[in-house]
């Protein structure tokens, strides 16, 4: 099994290549598209048993003919939607799936919590989301979705970088999340695998964790379902119907699928990557475009059991505690644009480009020597939509109403991630909840 340090050398020792390059000598794996099977976190829950397609079955559920409101995609938001929905007691309420629960980005996301943020409104948001996740989700439905709380460390090589951590830990009092500003030598203490020569300090927040994607999607379809909300999975959506109102003002009447049509003033775009793709059904511009983004596993590490996950913003890095291993990830600088999105893609993986995914290599093993001999188990680099300014696209779009956008979120759906400082996905629920509801209102006010 290759190493961490031997991707490097080979990567070193390749010539640059185009992205869609073949196999070649110098390759470890290629990024020429999709492959079929990967070694990946929680793939015996989504793939065992999958067999051929599903989507030719038919729907899970007969189509409803009227709905207050579609969310279309689900994954991460789309289910994160219809669960609020569902709680604030909107009825009729109806999620569309073109495949199964999380098959496009979700499946294989890290699923990193980081509790702590520049802005207040964040922090008290990510607040909620932690209470959802880790308590309020397995009282409603008896189901654990995967919470993990093993804390959460932020790295600083610079001064500015500890100071920006020491006004963190600042805001986070007056909001009650605990945190410590750890000296080197207290980090080296608290992790003992750990590099700390070159740092100023570390921000340590002990009841930061990590949700696994299934199994918090699962709960929150299923804790949904409960509250009368429709979960249609295999049934994707061919068109989005519109009228314009004697004002001149363009509306959503409802969306189409190979399997019927549902009557609806609303719908919520939760589809991610293929986000674009819905808003051209309803002739509206979502500005994202689809990249690859990946991580590795790497084999068992002595010593590296309970640690906290480690996210080093200067150097882009993130280090996730997954079991006795780690998941190895960050930002790309140079990535690699997934030009034409397919519409069949689900539960799938592009192979990794060494290259690209050189930086990540040296700043972890930077961080922790270990993983200088350490294996690799396995490769993820799947599809992740990005903005132009790195910020998610939420609310009402201008050009129709009713049309709502949630996507977007660079990487920070599954409520922060493996992000330098954008907003997380569910820090943003709130807001774009409140902006359907009160659609929804006018809507029935100017109806009666």
């Amino acid at each position: 099994m290759a190493s961490l340090s031997r991707a490097l050398r080979v990567a070193a020792a390749c010539p640059r290549q185009s992205p869609t390059r073949g196999l070649g000598p110098c390759n470890l794996s290629s990024a020429s598209g999709p492959t079929a099977e990967k070694s990946v976190p929680y793939q015996r829950t989504l793939k065992e048993g999958q067999g051929t397609s599903v989507v030719a079955q038919g729907p899970s559920r007969p189509l409803p003919s009227t709905a207050n409101v579609v969310v279309i995609g689900g994954g991460s938001l789309g289910c994160q939607t219809l669960y609020h929905l569902a709680k604030l007691g909107m009825s009729g309420a109806v999620l569309l799936e073109r495949e199964r629960l999380t098959s496009g980005t979700t499946w294989h996301t890290a699923g990193l919590l980081w509790q702590l943020r520049p802005s207040d409104v964040e922090v008290e948001l990510l607040a909620h989301t932690r209470r959802v996740v880790s308590r309020e989700l397995e009282e409603e439905t008896g189901l654990h979705t995967g919470w993990i709380q093993n804390g959460g460390l932020f790295i600083a090589s610079n001064r500015q970088r500890l100071d920006e951590y020491k006004r963190l830990m600042s805001l986070g009092k007056a909001y009650g999340v605990e945190s410590h500003v750890l000296s080197p030598a207290e980090t080296k203490t608290l992790y003992p695998l750990m590099n700390v020569d070159d740092l100023y300090g570390t921000l340590y927040v002990p009841h930061d964790g990590t949700m696994d994607p299934a199994g918090t999607c699962s709960t929150l379809a299923r804790a949904a379902s409960a509250r009368g909300a429709q979960v249609i999975e295999n049934c994707p959506v061919t068109g989005i119907r519109v009228w314009t109102d004697d004002f001149g003002v363009r509306r959503v009447a409802g969306v189409e699928t190979p399997h019927g049509s549902i009557q609806t003033p609303c719908v919520v775009n939760c589809a991610g990557v293929w986000a674009s793709a819905v808003g051209r059904m309803a002739g509206v511009k979502v500005p994202l475009v689809a990249m690859h983004h990946a991580y590795v596993v790497t084999e068992r590490i002595e010593g590296i059991q309970n640690m906290p996950n480690v996210r080093d913003h200067d150097a882009s890095v993130y280090l996730r505690l997954q079991g006795d291993a780690l998941s190895v990830g960050g930002y790309e600088a140079n990535p690699i644009f997934w030009e034409e999105v397919s519409d069949k893609f689900a539960f799938g993986l592009f192979d990794l480009d060494w290259e690209v995914f050189t930086q990540h290599i040296e700043g972890a093993i930077t961080r922790v020597p270990v993983l200088e001999k350490t294996g690799i188990k396995s490769t993820v680099c799947g599809p992740e939509s990005f903005t132009p300014d790195h910020k998610p696209l939420m609310g009402e779009a201008p050009e129709l109403r009713g049309f709502f956008l949630g996507c977007g979120f660079n990487s920070a759906g599954e409520s922060g991630q493996q992000s330098s400082w954008p907003p997380g996905g569910w820090s943003y629920q709130k807001i774009l909840l409140a902006r359907i509801t009160c659609r929804l209102r006018i809507s029935s006010d100017r109806c009666h």
